[in-house]
């Protein structure tokens, strides 16, 4: 007899989880750019792009991430015989 494979997560915490990821990349993304060296001084590495969204982005990012660890699924049955009361005949 074969026995299904049960994994920890249901599909829908793999679609949250991957949204979170999308969401720390693009905030890397947005992090990203030229700096400056010895000859030349870039401001833009202080824009607000840089400094403030990019880090909050992240930030989202890594709390969807654990939200999308914690999310347990209506559908999610456990073995509810042990949590139920007895009931009487």
């Amino acid at each position: 007899m074969k026995q299904k494979k049960e994994f920890a997560f249901a599909r829908m915490n793999f679609i949250l989880l991957g949204i979170g990821m999308a969401a720390v990349i693009l905030g890397f993304i947005l992090m990203s750019g030229a700096g400056s060296d010895m000859e030349h001084f870039n401001a833009e590495i202080f824009s607000a792009r840089r400094v403030k969204v990019a880090p909050a982005i992240c930030l989202a990012g890594y709390l969807f991430i654990v939200y999308a660890i914690l999310h347990r699924p209506k559908d999610c049955q456990t073995n509810t015989d042990e949590n139920q009361p007895e009931q009487k005949p």
